[in-house]
């Protein structure tokens, strides 16, 4: 089973939360951490990455915070992960090293499995992802991954 980095679930929390807001509210760190329960120190490091990133904008001072800026429409799952955890994504054999190396009968259909993971994490955008309905990700959803009727 894929694991969600905690960062990125972090991410994900802030940008549903924003989301959710009028978009002139502003958000701060201590706000997502007091609702959430989330450690501040990483809970703000997230928000600056995101707003370095141009996903979300700043406003300093007392009453300050954050504003969602990018339309989350266009900014897909993979992306998120990448930007947040400061590498690529996925697993591929050919390039580490592994014991198994030059006997493993698997390496090409874990890279298949790979290359399918990143078409669908490319596919799936923030704004799919954290809407309230799950039949709505159906529309753009390959056909094996649809939710039975």
């Amino acid at each position: 089973m894929l694991k969600i980095n905690r960062k990125v679930e972090y991410a994900l929390m802030v940008l549903k939360l924003m989301s959710d807001k009028n978009p002139e509210e502003l958000t701060s760190a201590r706000e997502v951490c007091d609702r959430f329960h989330t450690p501040f120190d990483t809970t703000s490091k997230v928000m600056q990455q995101l707003n370095l990133a141009g996903i979300l904008s700043s406003v300093k001072g007392t009453k300050g915070g954050y504003s969602l800026h990018h339309d989350l429409s266009q900014l897909s799952y993979l992306q998120l992960v990448e930007l947040i955890e400061g590498k690529g994504f996925g697993v591929d054999c050919h390039d580490g090293p592994c014991e198994l190396m030059g006997t493993c009968n698997i390496s090409q259909p874990i890279k298949k499995l790979n290359d399918y993971v990143v078409a669908i994490f490319s596919s799936l955008s923030i704004k799919e992802l954290l809407e309230d309905n799950p039949r709505q990700f159906e529309k753009t959803c390959p056909p094996l991954l649809r939710m039975p009727q």
